[in-house]
C-alpha cells in the first residue's frame, strides 16, 4: 500500500503538473472503482484544477467544481501518460484527461480495492479525513496521547489510521527498527524514553524517505513499479533472513493474514524471537526462543 512518503511524492508531482489544468475527460473503466453517485462524472468536465493535496493515504484533487478523492488502497497506483497514450490494458480503473497528459489509476490485482469519489463540497470530505494524528505535524504530546489512547501493540497503533495517519505496514517496520522497539510491545508498557524515541524515529524516518523519493524522482513521475513496499534500502521490511545492517543478525518476521512484520530480534527485542502464531501452534515447545537457538537449528 502506498504510504505517507509515496503519497506525498504523488501529490507533489501532481500539484506541479495539474494546477491550472482543465479536466477534459474522466473515464471510468472499471465501474466498481467509482464509489459516488452525486455529483455525476460529467460535473468535473471543464473544471480547472485548483490544488492537489494529501489526506492520510488519499490523494485529493480540488477543482473549480467537484473534489476528486482517490484512495489507492493496496495495489492502486497512479501513472502519468502523454496525451493520447493508450491506457494500460486490464489494469486501468479510471483516467483523468488533460491537455498536457492523462492520469491513469491502475490496479494490478484481482482484488479491486482502489476507489475514486466525486464530492460536491468541502463538507463532504469530512467523513474521509483520518482521525489519527499527522505524524510530521503532531507535537510530541499529541503523538504520545494518540499512541497511548488504547492499550495495543505498538505495531497496531502505528498502522491504525485512527491513531497515526498515513503509516502502514512497511514504514511502521522501519520506524520501530529506528526506535529500537519490538513491534509487539504494548503501548501501555512504553517508558517516557521509549515514547520519545518512537516520536523521533517516526518523524526522522518518514522525512528521510520523502527526501530520498524526491531525489530519486526529481525529473520523472514514478512508474507503477517505483511505488513499492519492498525497497532495497529498507533496514528490515521485506528483508527476512538477510543480515541486519546494525548487528549482522538475521532479520525475522511474523506472518499474519496476508501481511508480515519484519524486525531485528537483537536490536529490538534483546535477542528474543517473537513467536509467529501459526508456527508456534505447529512447533509448540520446539519453537526457538532466541536467535542463538534459531541459528543453531538451521541446517
Amino acid at each position: 500500500m502506498p504510504e505517507l512518503p509515496d503519497v506525498t511524492l504523488y501529490v507533489e508531482k501532481l500539484k506541479g503538473l495539474l494546477t491550472g489544468q482543465v479536466v477534459r475527460d474522466l473515464k471510468i473503466v472499471a465501474i466498481n472503482v467509482l464509489k459516488s453517485v452525486e455529483p455525476p462524472v460529467s460535473a468535473v468536465l471543464g473544471c480547472k484544477v485548483l490544488d492537489v493535496e494529501r489526506l492520510g493515504k488519499q490523494v485529493v484533487v480540488r477543482t473549480e467544481g467537484p473534489i476528486v478523492l482517490i484512495h489507492l488502497m493496496i495495489a492502486g497506483r497512479l501513472r502519468w501518460l502523454e496525451p493520447g497514450t493508450k491506457l494500460p490494458a486490464k489494469i486501468t480503473s479510471a483516467a483523468l484527461d488533460f491537455d498536457i497528459g492523462r492520469l491513469a489509476l491502475t490496479e494490478a490485482s484481482s482484488r479491486k480495492r482502489a476507489s475514486l469519489r466525486l464530492l460536491g463540497a468541502e463538507a463532504d470530505l469530512a467523513p474521509y479525513r483520518p482521525q489519527g494524528v499527522e505524524p510530521l505535524e503532531a507535537s510530541y504530546d499529541e503523538f504520545a496521547a494518540a499512541i497511548s489512547l488504547e492499550n495495543r501493540t505498538v505495531k497496531r497503533a502505528m498502522t491504525s489510521p485512527g491513531t497515526v495517519s498515513g503509516v502502514g505496514n512497511a514504514y511502521s517496520d522501519e520506524i520501530l527498527f529506528a526506535a529500537q522497539i519490538s513491534p509487539l510491545r504494548l503501548t501501555s508498557s512504553l517508558t517516557d524514553d521509549e515514547m520519545a524515541r518512537l516520536y523521533r524515529a517516526t518523524q526522522s524516518t518518514l522525512q528521510a524517505w520523502i527526501e530520498r523519493l524526491r531525489l530519486e524522482f526529481k525529473d520523472k513521475f514514478p512508474g507503477a513499479g517505483d511505488v513499492t513496499a519492498f525497497r532495497p534500502d529498507f533496514n528490515v521490511h521485506g528483508r527476512y533472513r538477510e543480515p541486519c545492517r546494525v548487528c549482522g543478525k538475521p532479520i525475522q518476521r511474523i506472518r499474519y493474514a496476508d501481511k508480515e512484520t519484519n524486525y531485528c530480534a537483537q536490536c529490538q527485542n534483546e535477542g528474543r524471537l517473537l513467536a509467529d502464531r501459526s508456527l508456534s501452534l505447529l512447533l509448540k515447545k520446539d519453537w526457538p526462543k532466541t536467535l542463538e537457538q534459531l541459528e543453531g537449528e538451521r541446517p
